[in-house]
């Protein structure tokens, strides 16, 4: 082996060592290199004595399932101690529920299916459930649900104190089937029309960390759920002081008056449209205040005891009003097809007329900026400028309201609590994408039903953890900008701008989602071999981890409940 010029250089001689004039020389026979170093290898065995065969003589490989994906998954598991979670003992059942959590992670799908899947990678041998069948996963399910209380309770010892900030959330999720009987009609999230619903609810920690999950009928409203989850965090969390973070749909002005009976709860949740109108009307809230800053703390009469914050946010403000030009435009542009049919006299009805319009406003949502003047064989309308005009004043307005003190929780602050509530909802849309499958449902007993959003909730925690921890590998944004203006939108660091433009890391290697990389840390197998004549006897070898798939196991060793 020599270098030269930087370089390494390696040739491999066949030389023969010989005795001339009583010293010893040496003289080569025939340069080997070209050969490659595996051959050169054989040879070298060979004229050590060493009797050489072919590898499939020697071993076979019987059989080779993906590890790498179960192991990380399980590594990540074990560092949030995941098992003593569950329960202090390790028992059937609480391998089953690990199981069930994994596989959502690696590859959600039906609990049937799922016990298949087990045997074609190595969690069914690494938890020891690959010989499970479905009647043990529904029993394991049940052993899960009498454990809720007991497994929210440690989480939220975890991961929240007492004055704690807490945000909580609701949304619905359709089912398969007629049986159900929390199956309801509602309001659907999923824009399912004609399919019955569960709605459920997340209560997180501020970072978005979910501690306890909710499954209500379908049909239930979401301001009705909230004094429940006070109970919840008073009573089985042990918080005697708490901020309660929600929507203004479900912190509504009456379930606010209920809160302020319930001694150590605050709260921060925003005013509806609705509430915001009269405060313009009366010049509480004018344009002109807004030109300096985005944002304006205030108190008024009508909300004692409340700090108001009104935010103007200029890019929304610009977006609605053009989404509304559009839409009225688009409806003017169909009504104006309907008066020319009328007045050629092919639609008379005033029945037919009334429904045919009827449809256009619908369809362009626009029915409050718009009059008409329907007659038998006549029609007309007319744009409502004035309601135009009022509605254009809360363009990128919206008032956020606590009765925590500024000493408490500032204004800049109060915003970004609210705004975390975004947190919460890519936890259902996580949930519900291919990521985790939450939905459809197809189990129709009320505690299978519950079990599922538990056992999803448990696999978005396990989700959330890897995700933070494998940030650097991935498109996410490593930075969290706390101190950035609460009122304009959020924006992606320069090094994560960076990273999704050139479709590079800083290392030069590409960057991964969260589910790529778990496919290509499916690439570590783990290998069975046996011998031709012994085939009794048989051994295991995983296969070594590429650099980027070992930096991704060494990157998850950071996480900690």
């Amino acid at each position: 082996m020599r270098r030269y010029k930087g370089k390494t250089y390696s040739a491999h001689l066949l030389m023969q060592s010989y005795r001339e004039e009583g010293k010893v020389r040496k003289r080569t026979l025939a340069n080997l290199t070209p050969l490659g170093d595996e051959i050169v290898g054989v040879v070298k065995a060979m004229l050590q004595g060493h009797a050489v065969r072919a590898v499939d003589e020697v071993f076979t490989l019987s059989r080779s399932v993906p590890h790498g994906q179960v192991e990380a998954v399980l590594s990540a598991m074990r560092r949030l101690g995941a098992g003593e979670l569950l329960a202090a003992r390790s028992s059937r059942e609480r391998s089953l529920v690990l199981g069930l959590i994994a596989q959502r992670v690696i590859d959600p799908l039906s609990k049937l299916a799922s016990t298949r899947a087990w045997s074609s990678t190595t969690l069914g041998a690494e938890l020891g459930i690959g010989d499970a069948n479905e009647d043990e996963v529904y029993l394991a399910m049940d052993w899960l649900l009498k454990r809720q209380e007991q497994i929210e309770g440690k989480l939220a010892k975890r991961h929240l104190k007492d004055g704690a900030r807490v945000m909580f959330d609701l949304s619905s999720t359709y089912l398969e089937g007629e049986k159900c009987r929390l199956a309801a009609y509602g309001y659907s999230r999923d824009k399912k029309r004609g399919k019955k619903q569960v709605n459920w609810g997340l209560l997180t920690d501020p970072e978005g960390r979910p501690i306890s999950v909710s499954v209500y009928p379908g049909n239930t409203s979401d301001s009705t759920t909230v004094m429940g989850q006070v109970g919840r965090l008073k009573a089985r969390f042990g918080l005697e002081r708490f901020t309660l973070v929600g929507d203004r749909g479900m912190l509504t002005g009456n379930k606010l008056g209920e809160l302020r009976k319930v001694p150590g709860v605050s709260w921060v949740t925003a005013l509806p449209s609705t509430s915001i109108r009269p405060l313009i009307a009366e010049g509480v809230i004018q344009p002109s205040l807004f030109d300096e800053t985005g944002l304006i703390e205030f108190t008024h009469q009508a909300y004692p005891g409340e700090r108001l914050v009104a935010c103007h946010n200029p890019l929304v403000a610009a977006k609605r009003a053009h989404v509304r030009g559009e839409l009225l435009a688009a409806a003017g542009a169909s009504l104006e097809k309907l008066k020319a049919r009328v007045s050629k006299g092919k639609l008379k009805s005033v029945t037919k007329i009334g429904v045919a319009a009827g449809k256009i406003i619908g369809r362009h949502k626009m029915g409050k900026h718009i009059e008409l003047v329907i007659g038998e064989g006549e029609f007309d309308y007319r744009i409502d400028e004035h309601s135009v005009t009022t509605e254009a004043l809360l363009d990128g307005i919206y008032i956020i309201r606590t009765n925590l003190t500024p000493e408490e929780l500032s204004a800049q602050d109060a915003v970004l609590a609210y705004k975390d509530l975004s947190k919460v909802e890519r936890a259902f849309k996580t949930s519900k994408g291919l990521e985790l499958l939450v939905r459809p449902v197809h189990h129709y007993l009320d505690d299978r039903v519950k079990a599922h959003f538990f056992i999803t909730m448990l696999a978005y925690y396990v989700k959330w953890h890897m995700q933070r921890a494998w940030a650097s590998l991935t498109f996410s944004d490593e930075e969290q900008d706390r101190d950035r203006d609460p009122v304009k939108p959020a924006r992606r660091s320069q090094a994560a701008e960076t990273k999704a433009r050139s479709n590079k890391l800083p290392d030069g290697s590409k960057p991964h989602s969260f589910k790529t990389l778990l496919a290509s840390l499916a690439g570590i197998a783990r290998c069975t071999y046996h011998y031709p004549s012994a085939p009794a006897a048989m051994f295991q070898v995983t296969t070594q981890p590429t650099p980027e798939q070992a930096r991704a196991l060494e990157l998850l060793k950071s996480i900690s409940p």
